[in-house]
């Protein structure tokens, strides 16, 4: 079973502190990246202002949907019927119908790190590009905190020990990253 937390549960102390000179390293090792770090697979650059808003949106999303630290797929065998020879096309598409609807009837799941992501870029403050490269952002940010050139944020973020609130320490770390060191930044670093 997934831990998951709810926003009302999210006020605990958090272990990830992630501060300004994490970000600092986080750009160095952006710096130094083999590939742009800033063009998603459509091949066109995105902006940090824009990788930010949809950092800030998965974090908005996780408040309201929960935090599950894995994912959580929800369809279970009850309710179908048992595999049946005599089963006509018909009997079979209904109960089909019958398993989407009540699966689409069930209230929002607890979302994981990396689903979140993926469902902003499927609304109106992200895109695929903008779900790439917070990915990416979000990898940086982590390899700069563990000093591990391996780490990567999904699954620091699916560790035991994780919780809502480090989550969106984490969220909120690579968004400030994109708006200080993407494209149209002002060039600033964020202050300690």
């Amino acid at each position: 079973m997934p831990n998951t937390t709810s926003p009302d549960l999210s006020t605990e102390i958090t272990a990830a502190v992630f501060t300004a000179e994490t970000l600092r390293t986080a750009a160095g090792l952006a710096a130094d990246a083999y590939r742009p770090v800033w063009t998603g697979p459509s091949g066109e650059e995105s902006t940090g202002e824009a990788v930010g808003r949809h950092l800030d949106a998965a974090i908005a999303l996780l408040h309201r949907d929960g935090w599950a630290r894995t994912t959580n797929y929800r369809i279970t065998h009850e309710g179908l019927p048992a595999d049946d020879d005599k089963m006509t096309v018909k009997d079979m598409l209904r109960a089909l119908m019958r398993l989407i609807r009540d699966e689409t009837d069930v209230p929002a799941s607890p979302l994981s790190l990396h689903t979140a992501l993926n469902r902003v870029g499927e609304g109106e403050h992200g895109d695929t590009d903008t779900a790439w490269i917070a990915g990416t952002v979000l990898d940086f940010v982590i390899r700069a905190h563990t000093g591990s050139d391996a780490a990567r944020a999904t699954a620091w973020s699916e560790r035991l020990t994780r919780t809502h609130t480090d989550i969106t320490a984490l969220l909120t770390a690579g968004a400030d990253f994109a708006r200080a060191y993407g494209p149209g930044a002002a060039a600033q670093a964020p202050a300690a």
